[in-house]
């Protein structure tokens, strides 16, 4: 395993996107590639009515939808308002700005892109309790440990 610290980039929209527009920035910032790994964050979106009188009814929001990134289909589980990426090295950084303001260049609204250290690059007490010593170092910091469900990995296209 090599101790090499990768790049990571922030991209923060001023407001929560809508899933056509996570699924437009999504399959640009693919196109440019260089991505080892993705966090897509923003208040959970489930599936079922959680408290409340309607507590495990159907919850309708408009936003929970299927998205097409790249070659895959991906099921929205939040509200998007952050998208973290770590890649490869720091030459991709011009291009996403470049894919971020394309995407948001028609919008009535911004999108800032920071660099920065934003994702865990080694393994906490809670990941070693939770996935064990040999646990998945691609996805330490990146999923939820409370959660049933994995991550979804999206493969690149390559």
């Amino acid at each position: 395993m090599t101790d090499a610290i990768y790049p990571q980039v922030r991209i923060v929209s001023a407001r929560f996107l809508r899933p056509d527009t996570v699924e437009q920035l999504l399959n640009r910032l693919v196109q440019v590639g260089g991505i080892r790994r993705m966090s897509i964050n923003g208040p959970s979106l489930p599936a079922t009515v959680p408290y409340g009188p309607a507590r495990g009814k159907p919850n309708p929001h408009p936003d929970r939808k299927a998205i097409r990134v790249g070659n895959q289909d991906v099921q929205l589980q939040v509200q998007v308002g952050t998208i973290i990426l770590e890649l490869e090295d720091e030459s991709y950084i011009p291009a996403i700005g470049e894919a971020v303001d394309e995407v948001f260049a028609e919008k009535d609204f911004s999108c800032t892109v920071q660099q920065g250290r934003y994702m865990k690059t080694r393994p906490s007490m809670s990941d070693y309790a939770r996935y064990g010593p040999d646990a998945d170092r691609e996805i330490l910091g990146i999923v939820d440990p409370r959660r049933k469900d994995g991550p979804v990995i999206i493969q690149g296209t390559k």
